[in-house]
């Protein structure tokens, strides 16, 4: 199984991206994926996780009302929408998946990882 992130890029405060996580190899369809991210000097944070089942989703506080989390079944990809996007929301975007909820959601170790993709914003 292979994730492939992508869509991180450089932009101003206030600005917004699009993330996306491609899933290749096999079937996810029971598995929870997640968004994570680590800043520099920082613990890796759980940001968003959806079910491919019945694209159940959750946020973690901090961004909750400005990311949306989304998947296309049909493409096997999974979506980050960053809006609003802040100086401290800097950092490398890991995609994840795993067969358990709560190890997604607590930030875990998972089954799968994919490589980060850079989210620098602008102040």
């Amino acid at each position: 199984v292979q994730l492939q992130a992508s869509g991180g890029g450089l932009v101003q405060a206030g600005g917004s991206l699009r993330l996306s996580c491609a899933v290749s190899g096999r079937t996810l369809s029971s598995y929870t994926m997640g968004w994570f991210r680590r800043a520099p000097g920082k613990d890796r944070e759980f940001v968003a996780a959806i079910t491919w089942s019945s694209g159940s989703t959750t946020y973690a506080s901090s961004v909750k009302g400005r990311f949306t989390i989304s998947r296309d079944n049909a493409k096997s990809t999974v979506y980050l929408r960053v809006n609003s996007l802040k100086p401290e929301d800097t950092a490398s975007y890991y995609c994840a998946a795993d067969h358990l909820w709560r190890r997604i959601t607590t930030a875990q170790a998972s089954d799968y990882w994919g490589q980060g993709t850079q989210v620098t914003v602008s102040s």
